[in-house]
């Protein structure tokens, strides 16, 4: 796709406009195989078409039926960058017909869509690495994601790991949606100052909605040979964490809520202002879109967020969606997970890593990965 677009621009100039793409396969062998796969770009650089993107605030898309036999990610990938081209065109006509991107900060501009970030953050880190590094060659991909990625790191606020004192109890709490990993999370979490750290650990519940989760946490409780506590009122919360008052760490699991549910939310809020919890980490899934993050964010933020976990990292096709949630909610990260492996699959958060993989210029899973939660698996 990029040669293609390469191209249009090349044959007939920046006012180009796209006008239809898709993917197509020549014919193979005798017909009756598949031949190779082809870009087919329709472009005119008479017409002025009008962007396909919905305007700022309108929820509007095209509908998935309407696109047969694309697969997504080609159909999303043909979308960003046919409203890539349109924009550059529009920019282009703006600035009297030459183009405002060299070709060099073109490709890097596909590059960072590609890394799942949106149209307007690729361009906002291409003209700040533009305009704040004027001695990298822009022509070196890897060198001035490298810059980006440096760029990135001053941004992300990380806490470090839940410090636990001795002779002091530390009460941290985990929330968020359903289907997050929550209770995987809380699993990872005391095994690892449990079995590793050797630290008295706790566990207490208020996922009553799912009784699996409740016997998922009770298997893990069981074999790593913790306390459990399970509540189903503010006043239970009150006496478990009294029960626990000897203990070092005490995790808490809590249901997953839906942020629209106002109702829930609130509960939610009467049971960690009982549990007088020290932490509030959010938990949120890698592999949802970043307005949802955003707004998960901001309708948990009653609950008293402190902190933000991020899991599946491993499942996620990119983590550009990552870095608006992380500027609109201003909450430092403590934890990523990549995976389902008790308690291995986590690790503390550090900044560096973390815009790395939003550019990928790090694999999500590392053998000897120094930001790894140290130790031998159990």
């Amino acid at each position: 796709m990029y040669e293609a677009l390469t191209m249009v621009r090349r044959e007939l100039g920046p006012d180009a406009a796209v006008l239809h793409t898709r993917e197509v396969r020549a014919r193979g062998l005798l017909g009756w195989f598949p031949g190779r796969r082809q870009i087919e770009v329709t472009a005119s650089c008479g017409v002025n078409v009008p962007s396909r993107l919905p305007q700022p605030q309108q929820e509007t898309t095209v509908p998935r039926e309407e696109r047969p036999g694309v697969p997504h990610e080609v159909q999303d990938q043909i979308s960003r960058l046919h409203a890539m081209v349109q924009s550059l065109c529009r920019r282009s006509q703006a600035a009297g017909g030459r183009p405002d991107l060299p070709e060099e900060l073109f490709r890097l501009f596909t590059d960072l869509l590609d890394s799942d970030l949106g149209e307007e953050l690729a361009r906002e880190l291409v003209e700040r690495v533009r305009a704040e590094s004027p001695g990298v060659k822009l022509d070196n991909l890897p060198l001035a994601k490298a810059e980006i990625a440096r760029m990135l790191e001053a941004e992300i606020a990380v806490t470090g790991p839940i410090r636990v004192v001795a002779g002091r109890r530390r009460l941290a709490a985990l929330v968020g949606p359903t289907g997050v990993g929550k209770t995987t999370t809380i699993a990872k979490l005391a095994a690892h100052y449990r079995l590793r750290e050797k630290r008295r650990v706790g566990l207490i519940t208020v996922d009553t909605y799912r009784v699996a989760a409740v016997e998922q946490l009770r298997t893990y409780a069981d074999i790593i040979d913790l306390p459990m506590q399970v509540v189903s009122t503010p006043r239970e919360m009150r006496e478990a964490v009294a029960r626990m008052a000897n203990l070092e760490l005490v995790l808490l699991d809590t249901a997953g809520r839906s942020p629209k549910d106002e109702v829930r939310i609130q509960e939610l809020r009467a049971f960690l202002s009982e549990a007088g919890a020290d932490e509030v980490h959010l938990v949120l899934s890698s592999m949802t879109g970043a307005r949802v993050l955003q707004q998960t964010a901001e309708r948990f933020a009653a609950v008293g967020s402190t902190a933000l976990v991020l899991t599946k990292l491993d499942e996620a096709g990119g983590l550009g969606n990552i870095l608006p949630v992380l500027r609109s909610s201003r909450l430092p990260l403590s934890y990523l997970t990549n995976g389902q492996n008790v308690p291995d699959d986590i690790e503390v958060a550090v900044a560096r890593r973390l815009a790395r993989l939003i550019l990928r210029l790090e694999e999500v899973k590392q053998e000897n990965d120094s930001t790894r939660i140290p130790g031998e698996p159990i």
